[in-house]
């Protein structure tokens, strides 16, 4: 039975991609799984996944480095699955004495953005650079690479283009998605923000939509339902003044679910907005939580993201905005109530996508021979 470990840093052990679409797909598929993170503490076996976790992501290079190390020196693996740069790096030596394929799982940004926000210029430019060079030595130091979208393979795919790469969105496993599609009611509607609270995510964005909504239809009774939380003391103050600034009347602010549970949880709403900022990182971005609205029937409206145009084009079920048009926004939330058919008919593409294009059971098979192939290289 092959060996399979996965080594993240700041992804938890239990993160939806690696442990329940990627890691159970090949345990289906007869590979022993191991999923090591320095995230969180947990040691222990959860369905027939050996997870090793440890909460020390704040540690120096070095502890992290040698408890990658450790770990792969005594679960053996035959291929190992790396989140971030720094677990291609630890794996260096195991990978070169046993002779095994590293994968490179590249799924955000490196340097993100949130990485360098603690310097200041000109130690910033410093700083990036730096981290630019860690991000293409894993690159050379890993055999094969899984880009979690296209316009996320600069600047590995081009600097090592005779590695062998796939392209593995986020699609949702259909048994974790609850249906809920609503009948718009004309006179009360829900409106629905999931993820982070910060201004970088478009929290302001989202209440400015909803001000200029209440002020063109007063009669509307708008309900606002938020899931998520603040990262940062900064954020939870900027939430709070916003809190303050707009004092609306219906608004209840729900802590981020379980990821089993994610869908039932904004199952009463009845648009999903996303109004990001769009910044480099953000606009290169193809948002996880879209194809689970899609799944659950929600039309959406999303910040204009190259991302999502690159890989969807325009959307069936929704509309992709410039964040800050609060005005235009607002339109399109009334031009839903004024035409239920279109809400209607929105809400049913989106699902029918999902179905049709955007879930786990479609691209799962093409994860799983990629690791054999990387095993058999």
């Amino acid at each position: 039975m092959p060996k399979v470990l996965f080594l993240t840093t700041s992804h938890s052990y239990n993160d939806d991609r690696i442990f329940y679409h990627q890691a159970k797909a090949l345990r289906d598929n007869g590979y022993e799984v191991k999923i090591c993170s320095l995230y969180a503490d947990y040691k222990g076996t959860i369905d027939e996944i050996e997870i090793e976790s440890y909460a020390i992501l704040e540690e120096s290079v070095e502890k992290k480095m040698k408890t990658f190390r450790k770990v792969c020196d005594d679960f053996q693996p035959q291929i190992i699955i790396c989140s971030e740069p720094l677990a291609a790096v630890a794996s260096k030596e195991y990978v070169k004495k046993n002779k095994v394929s590293c994968i490179y799982d590249v799924t955000e940004w490196y340097p993100s953005m949130s990485m360098l926000q603690k310097y200041r210029f000109p130690i910033k430019i410093f700083q990036a650079v730096k981290f630019s060079l860690i991000q293409l030595y894993a690159g050379l130091l890993s055999t094969h690479f899984i880009f979690g979208e296209t316009t996320k393979k600069f600047p590995l795919a081009y600097f090592f283009g005779f590695k062998k790469k796939i392209i593995v969105p986020y699609y949702p496993d259909a048994l974790y998605i609850k249906e809920s599609i609503k009948k718009l009611n004309p006179e009360v509607i829900t409106l629905c923000y999931t993820g982070q609270i910060s201004k970088d995510k478009g929290i302001e964005n989202f209440f400015n939509a909803i001000d200029q909504l209440r002020q063109k239809l007063p009669e509307l009774h708008i309900r606002i339902l938020i899931i998520g939380s603040t990262a940062e003391e900064s954020d939870e103050f900027y939430f709070s003044s916003l809190l303050k600034k707009y004092s609306f009347d219906d608004i209840e602010i729900r802590k981020p679910t379980n990821f089993e549970i994610f869908t039932a949880a904004f199952a009463d709403a009845d648009i999903c907005f996303d109004l990001r900022e769009i910044n480099f990182e953000n606009n290169h971005s193809l948002p996880i939580k879209l194809f689970y609205f899609m799944g659950a029937g929600k039309p959406v409206i999303y910040s204009d993201l190259k991302g999502i145009r690159k890989h969807m084009g325009k959307l069936s079920f929704g509309n992709l905005v410039d964040p800050h048009h609060a005005d235009a926004i607002s339109d399109m939330i009334i031009n839903y109530i004024r035409n239920p058919e279109l809400y209607q008919l929105h809400a049913l593409n989106a699902q029918k996508e999902f179905k049709e294009k955007y879930n786990w059971e479609l691209i799962k098979d093409f994860f799983v021979d990629f690791v054999k192939e990387s095993i058999d290289k």
